[in-house]
């Protein structure tokens, strides 16, 4: 079907934009030519496109299912501004009375409507599914589709009636879109839908300047980190523990030893945490201790470290708390410590829960263990876990990497487990297997007779760990499958069949046995600094003072990317100083001439030679759109207006204007602000902002409540930049 269409020419005539993001042409050429579609692709991404142009280019109404209210209403203006008609989207859900709900049919059937909003409540209604048998569909777009799953983070049970429902209405294509979501999670959600054979598009995971390090947890574990946070001084970092209880326990320890730290939990009372949180952002202190189960909502840049007391339930919430650390592009040290005991503990929390989801949870625990236990790269291992392939053997950022374990060849011992797999009839986990394999005549393998097969018993002279680490390894090199489905059984893949008859070397590290360790190994620090380190903390210590002297937080002076970048190219001029990434023209001259004298001192007083580069860089030029943006607000022109002549989503506006009231650009937005907003929540807003001293938007969305949308808290944050700091 696709090829009566031409995308860039519809893409242009519709949304103003010369070109496609990323896989986006890919992507609704599938859904022209038919096929179900899963797409996996981060925010700001452009996962809205990706169903909005083959809405417009399809014959009939494209049904798009959307958790919030608030996200439908922006949607469907957004598309309103591309067409002369405003019946070209509509949304049905519970905000609308009878009479604005036979307008939006009357649209439909008129044929003018390509795209109907509808929330998974409404869309189960019996007179909306009637009505929607009745016109033809384009196709079915869910959104947040991670909603559906029971294996994600935000299971609604309105999504799993999604397919019986399309099913009544009409078959169509079906396109699933999701910013997160792991293997286990997009199986669920494929399986769900009844989309299995959909083509999958997705983005990387990959934190290459992410630092991972897994340590058996010992009775030194307490001087260990104190050593660690006292040589990295002055560096910020999270500290995650299982309970209560021990974050406060180690808090006083922390602050016995003369380190800024202050303890993090849901007990505390929310003036506490704000207080807290706020220290933090504003550099008053250096170390946050905080319970895994709390949500930090920490937006800060510059966290350096993320350390794990405990380990965590699942590798999904590993990889989104070590995921704070090093936002900003650079170091970030993510470091855990391990022993089998966390995970009785972690067991024993799931006791009174439904045997389902106990099975989940232990599932998901098991996988994190194999994590912290094996010596291959973490990083190829955690990619594997959310279905990515990483090419590389050694990442040279992971403890395994840096000091890797000899190889054993395994090939013998990879025959054994496959031919028990095979023998097995692929119905039984990796527990069961290493059983049959070792010979131990449990109950389970006993009532199936597998105690009589001439397997049973067969490499019985190995150790568990090996056989654990076989597995975890002919996982990564694709010889088996876990079927998650099952909750984690078996299967050989094609590779496994060729490999058992005509096996190839088969090399192997062996599994760490944490439990067994007694002494640690020094610990490594994240990724090298290029920096003058000497001037790079009186630049740090200089920003500190002005920041409390001007009584703002110290990244609305300058982030940390900027500070590394002056100590490196040694800037002495203010104009040399808007050569600096994150530095505009009105923050060079408001904040410049302390650092540039200090950088001009430092130079004279150490004989520094400065790059030969400096002198020939130029003014980085400011993007076309951000001189556009400046120019139509100067001008008042409404916010949404200039979304829509720049062809770019609100979200991604107001990303713009943030970029350019951060780097140092005043701007006056007052006159669309009091057009959208009341009185009384701007005034609210500015005041949070102005006593919290931080501009995390998670914080303020926790502190603020329900009253307030991100939308508005984020305009009175643009306003608030621009007065209090350019």
């Amino acid at each position: 079907m696709n090829e009566n269409f031409n995308l860039q020419e519809s893409l242009k005539k519709y949304f103003g934009f010369d070109s496609f993001k990323d896989n986006q042409e890919s992507i609704i050429r599938t859904l022209l030519d038919g096929h179900d579609v899963f797409v996996l692709m981060p925010t700001g991404g452009g996962k809205s496109m990706c169903y909005q142009l083959p809405a417009l280019l399809m014959e009939g109404t494209a049904i798009v299912i959307s958790p919030l209210i608030a996200l439908m209403k922006n949607q469907v203006d957004a598309i309103r501004y591309t067409s002369e008609d405003d019946g070209v989207a509509h949304f049905i859900n519970s905000s609308l009375n009878k009479s604005a709900i036979d307008k939006v049919r009357g649209d439909i059937l008129s044929g003018r409507t390509k795209l109907l909003y509808v929330a998974p409540e409404s869309l189960t209604k019996e007179e909306n599914v009637e009505f929607l048998r009745s016109i033809k569909i384009s196709f079915y777009a869910v959104d947040e589709a991670h909603c559906i799953s029971e294996w994600g983070h935000d299971f609604r049970p309105e999504y799993r009636k999604i397919r019986p429902i399309i099913s009544q209405i009409g078959e169509a294509p079906v396109i699933a879109l999701t910013a997160t979501a792991t293997d286990k999670v997009r199986t669920d959600i494929k399986k769900n839908l009844g989309i299995a054979d959909a083509v999958e598009f997705k983005s990387s995971f990959n934190r290459s300047n992410l630092y991972y390090e897994v340590k058996p947890k010992t009775e030194n574990v307490d001087k260990d980190i104190i050593k660690y946070i006292l040589q990295n001084s002055g560096k910020s970092g999270i500290i995650y523990c299982l309970s209560r209880k021990r974050v406060e326990e180690l808090t006083k320890v922390l602050q016995t030893n003369n380190i800024k730290a202050e303890a993090y939990h849901a007990g505390m009372d929310a003036a506490s945490r704000t207080k807290t949180q706020d220290d933090f952002i504003m550099e008053k202190i250096d170390v946050i201790v905080a319970t895994i189960a709390f949500g930090m909502g920490i937006d800060k840049p510059d966290v350096r470290f993320v350390i794990h007391y405990d380990i965590p339930k699942s590798l999904e919430g590993y990889y989104q708390e070590t995921g704070r650390a090093g936002r900003d592009g650079g170091e970030g040290a993510c470091i855990t410590y391990y022993n089998s005991k966390d995970l009785q503990k972690l067991e024993k929390f799931m006791e009174g829960k439904p045997v389902a989801e106990q099975d989940i949870g232990r599932q998901l625990l098991k996988e994190t263990a194999a994590y912290a236990e094996s010596s291959v790269c973490r990083r190829k291992l955690l990619l594997h876990y959310f279905g990515e392939y990483y090419k590389y053997e050694n990442c040279g950022n992971c403890d395994n990497c840096r000091n890797p374990k000899k190889q054993v060849e395994a090939k013998e011992h990879l025959c054994k487990v496959i031919q028990v797999i095979l023998a097995t009839k692929e119905k039984f986990k990796d527990d069961y297997i290493k059983n049959i394999i070792i010979g131990r005549e449990t109950e389970e393998i006993m009532s199936h007779h597998h105690d009589d097969i001439d397997l049973f018993g067969c490499g019985d002279e190995v150790d568990d760990k090996v056989w654990f680490a076989v597995i975890a390894q002919a996982l990564i090199a694709g010889y088996l499958y876990k079927d998650v489905e099952n909750y984690g059984v078996l299967k050989v893949t094609k590779e496994g069949h060729s490999f058992l008859k005509k096996p190839v070397s088969f090399m192997i590290v062996e599994n760490k046995d944490f439990d067994d360790i007694e002494e640690m190994e020094p610990m490594q620090s994240g990724a090298a600094c290029a920096v003058d380190p000497a001037l790079y903390q009186m630049l740090k210590d200089l920003r500190k003072r002005m920041s409390k002297e001007l009584d703002v937080p110290p990244y609305v002076i300058f982030q940390d990317p900027s500070l590394e970048a002056m100590a490196t190219i040694y800037p002495q001029t203010i104009d040399e100083l808007q050569n600096i990434p994150g530095v505009g023209a009105g923050k060079a001259k408001r904040y410049g001439e302390a650092f540039c004298q200090l950088i001009k001192r430092h130079c004279e007083e150490n004989d520094v030679e400065r790059p030969e580069d400096l002198r020939i860089r130029t003014v980085a030029n400011k993007s076309k759109i951000k001189v556009s943006i400046i120019q139509s607000i100067d001008r008042k022109v409404a916010l949404d207006d200039i979304a829509v002549s720049k062809g770019i989503e609100f979200e991604e506006l107001l990303d713009e204007i943030e970029a350019i009231v951060y780097s140092g650009t005043k701007l006056n937005i007052d006159y669309f602000i009091e057009e959208v907003m009341e009185d009384e929540h701007i005034n609210d807003i500015y005041l949070y902002l102005k006593e919290s001293e931080t501009d995390d938007l998670e914080a303020a969305i926790e502190e603020l409540g329900n009253d307030y949308s991100e939308e508005e808290i984020r305009l009175v944050r643009i306003k608030f930049i621009s007065e209090m700091a350019n």
